[in-house]
């Protein structure tokens, strides 16, 4: 067995190589433009190997220095060296392989582990299986994203707006977007959620917030060739804040055709328009229209209206929607019981419980439904529904 075959167990030691890929999904710090050093785990071992040939080198000078005392000031050093730097080639051509298997199914950004999937087929499905009563976003967001992602060089943000009443699904499609784009779904270093409330709460900092703002999707352009920005309860954004994301929503035109920009998918999240969207769907199931068959045209004239005559937000009066930097106003119609009644067999489902046709009925009836007369939509959607199926655990 040669020398080099012995040491490497004392090698693979110190490299601390990892079991597998997927312990390690933060990213630590940039590194070369175009790159893989961008993952963790290549990082640490990059830096373990420069460790290595200086440990082995100060290993064999010991050991040799032991066995031969009278050779030890001569030649000690350079057989020590002569390993050392057998051994870190040894593992810079290992860690090259791993670098082009890991980059095989995953793409390095520039400056970070972004760890994009776009999984389309999958985004398909669970818009189609897990969401209930939304055919319109359904078929929306799935072309308006796909499509978006499969363009060869656009030049603009893809701006989606997202408008119903609470607990229609608004939250539950972003997330789906999110988890099917990238493989740490809502914690990838390429996705941030914003909520107005909670992130920009006070009207006084709002030149702060806007810093705050410009800095972090600037961060995420540059270190991602690919980012998601979700912005929920979007109609209480300040108008400040709302004409700073105009300005990311433009067109970016180009003389060199050859310049590639960094794509980002803006998500607007709003209860607004909410009620403009359930009285125009229940004048179309008056009227005979089956829900299916309702369309955006039937929708969408309505939901701008409203939106721009809205006195309790800015967000129909700023520049996003005057100068039509929105790609998409995505309407989320109300859902009815048999909505809400698949809503809960999820929820069982989700939690591996068992249960029976007459509970999903039972915890379906305890939902306030609207209008009064009709008793047609949910007023709730399907909120709080995972914490109403705990009364009927056995």
């Amino acid at each position: 067995m040669s020398t080099l075959e012995l040491s490497l167990p004392f090698l693979l030691l110190l490299l601390g190589l990892p079991g597998h890929c997927g312990a390690e999904r933060r990213r630590e710090g940039a590194d070369e433009a175009g790159s893989a050093w961008g993952w963790p785990g290549l990082q640490r071992l990059r830096e373990r190997l420069s460790t290595a040939g200086a440990h082995s080198w100060r290993y064999w000078a010991l050991l040799s220095c032991q066995m031969w005392p009278d050779d030890c000031e001569e030649d000690g050093q350079a057989a020590a060296s002569r390993l050392g730097q057998t051994l870190t080639q040894w593992g810079q051509r290992s860690l090259d392989i791993l670098t082009t298997w890991y980059c095989s199914f995953q793409d390095c950004c520039n400056g970070g582990d972004c760890r994009i999937s776009n999984n389309f087929s999958a985004l398909e499905s669970d818009l189609s299986v897990r969401l209930h009563g939304q055919h319109l976003a359904r078929e929306l967001v799935f072309r308006a994203v796909k499509g978006y992602l499969e363009m060869p060089q656009p030049h603009k943000a893809l701006a989606l707006s997202f408008h119903g009443w609470s607990g229609t699904g608004k939250n539950f499609v972003a997330r789906m977007v999110a988890e099917n784009l990238y493989r740490d779904g809502l914690k990838s270093d390429c996705v941030k959620m914003f909520i107005a409330v909670f992130h920009f709460p006070h009207p006084k900092y709002v030149d702060l917030y806007k810093e705050q703002l410009v800095d972090q999707i600037q961060g995420m352009q540059q270190h991602c060739s690919q980012s998601l920005l979700i912005f929920d309860e979007a109609e209480k954004l300040h108008p400040e804040l709302l004409e700073l994301l105009g300005q990311h929503l433009e067109r970016q035109a180009t003389e060199d055709h050859r310049t590639k920009f960094a794509r980002s998918i803006f998500l607007f999240l709003s209860n607004l328009g909410g009620s403009v969207i359930n009285e125009a769907v229940l004048k179309l199931l008056q009227a005979g229209w089956a829900r299916e068959d309702i369309t955006v045209e039937h929708l969408e004239p309505h939901l701008q209206a409203g939106i721009m005559e809205s006195t309790e937000s800015g967000l129909g009066h700023s520049r996003l929607v005057k100068e039509n930097l929105i790609d998409f106003f995505v309407p989320f119609l109300p859902l009815e019981y048999r909505h809400v009644r698949l809503c809960v067999r999820d929820a069982f489902l989700g939690q591996e419980l068992p249960y029976s046709e007459e509970v999903l009925d039972e915890v379906a009836k305890m939902m306030t439904y609207v209008p009064k007369e009709e008793q047609l939509f949910s007023s709730q959607g399907c909120k709080s529904i995972s914490q109403r199926i705990n009364y009927f655990l056995p």
